[in-house]
């Protein structure tokens, strides 16, 4: 079954009490059983129900996995991976990563134990020097955020299988239509659904897709125990989103190398991150293991002032000053201040994230006014 197929297929099926279309809205908390423990698979919401349950086929489905797993929020999801985990494992980061993650990682698993060591990983043979005996986990962005970089999957998947790692992959970025991280050799994939999957800035939710059956039950055994799951109007607006997930990205990457293109050639601009330049870190990984390269791209002015960075930012009147990404929408973010401000100001630095740096959310309005907003806040 083809991508376009699978969106608007994949893991629903009408229901079979009245022939509806679409998955209803199961606003339920509990279900009647016959007699205990005699129930249609059905018990409890936190543990199961039927909206959920046909979303995370649909994900799953997306992802060439098995099993699809739905959280209230991307860090909900990113926390379950944790707990896998025990005090004195240890975790391979990418150092460029959602500020969220970073913030998860250090503020509250690190002082449970857990040792993280962030490191540039544009080349995967970086990530041997700091396996030991205790490392458990790689956990890894590509597109990285917001610095755009890319990290070789199939690369990263053959260290973490020499060394009996599991490897995590976000891939909210790239979304199932770009990218196919377990196809290359990944274990868990992470999504922020919020973002692309949702596609209309209207829902919060997380999903963890694996194809290990236990690794999957480990999983699931986190989700209902620790109870961060989402409600069913939530799943029922991402299953409608998701209908639409291939015709949506594919006008966010169209609208995406106009204007990274356009960005580019701009002489208050000093550099464009991108993965669809050939001169882009590692273009020809991306070229090998995405579809296409999306519609997320930074930039920075030349000068690298904050006060001319916020200047462009409120001048913009089609592209929106606000946290997230992945919306019909475009959306405009100053990454030092908002989504990666809980990272320390000298890790910024390090890893490229500039006080004028500036992240862009190309959403899928049409292009010819997109062009024109961005002129006239450059000016």
């Amino acid at each position: 079954m083809k991508f376009g197929t699978k969106a608007i297929h994949a893991g629903v099926e009408p229901d079979p009490s009245t022939g509806a279309i679409m998955t209803p809205i199961f606003q339920t908390s509990t279900y009647v059983q016959p007699s205990p423990g005699d129930h249609k698979g059905f018990e409890y919401s936190r543990t199961k129900n039927p909206t959920r349950h046909a979303l995370q086929q649909s994900i799953a489905a997306l992802e060439n996995g098995k099993h699809g797993l739905c959280f209230s929020s991307g860090l909900a999801a990113i926390d379950a991976v944790l707990k896998l985990l025990s005090p004195g494992n240890e975790v391979i980061a990418a150092n460029d990563l959602y500020g969220g993650t970073y913030r998860l990682f250090t503020k509250v698993y690190a002082k449970f134990g857990l040792k993280f060591h962030f490191i540039d990983m544009k080349d995967v043979s970086n990530i041997e020097k700091y396996v030991t005996d205790n490392t458990k986990l790689l956990w890894l962005e590509t597109p990285t955020n917001p610095m755009m970089n890319i990290i070789d999957l199939a690369g990263a998947s053959k260290i973490a299988k020499k060394h009996d790692l599991m490897l995590a992959v976000d891939n909210t970025f790239a979304t199932p239509y770009l990218q196919l991280p377990i196809d290359l050799g990944a274990d868990i994939v992470m999504h922020s659904v919020t973002k692309y999957l949702g596609g209309h800035s209207d829902v919060v939710m997380g999903a963890l897709v694996a194809n290990d059956d236990q690794l999957a039950a480990d999983l699931a055994f986190i989700q209902n125990s620790s109870g961060a799951t989402p409600g069913p109007q939530d799943c029922f607006l991402v299953l409608r989103g998701i209908k639409t997930l291939h015709l949506r990205v594919q006008r966010h990457c169209e609208n995406g190398r106009v204007i990274a293109n356009f960005l580019k050639d701009h002489p208050k601009v000093e550099k464009v991150y991108w993965p669809g330049f050939e001169s882009h870190p590692n273009h020809n990984i991306a070229k090998a293991q995405m579809k296409d390269f999306g519609g997320m791209i930074s930039f920075t002015l030349k000068g690298n002032s904050k006060e001319e960075a916020f200047k462009v930012m409120e001048s913009f009147k089609l592209f929106s000053i606000a946290e997230s990404l992945g919306g019909v929408e475009s959306l405009v973010n100053h990454s030092a201040t908002m989504t990666h401000a809980s990272i320390p100001y000298e890790e910024r630095q390090k890893i490229g994230i500039l006080d004028s740096l500036i992240r862009l959310s190309v959403g899928i309005e049409d292009i010819d006014d997109l062009l024109e907003d961005i002129k006239s806040a450059l000016a």
